[in-house]
């Protein structure tokens, strides 16, 4: 279930993406490479934006009925 009705994402990876941004600063901040990190986070965003791609879609179906 979306956290709201605007943002794909659910609790859980709303917090996964915040702890990623927190350690991609800190990586940042050291010099250090931050692209796993970052396309971990892409990689939630991707997986909540189709999943609820598919729930919308799934909607708009069973109104069609």
């Amino acid at each position: 279930m979306a956290a709201t009705e605007h943002d794909p994402h659910n609790l859980r990876e709303l917090a996964a993406t915040v702890v990623l941004g927190y350690r991609i600063a800190r990586r940042q901040e050291k010099g250090k490479s931050t692209k796993a990190l970052e396309n971990r986070a892409e990689r939630i965003r991707e997986e909540a934006q189709d999943r609820e791609d598919a729930r919308a879609a799934a909607r708009r179906k069973q109104k069609g009925n």
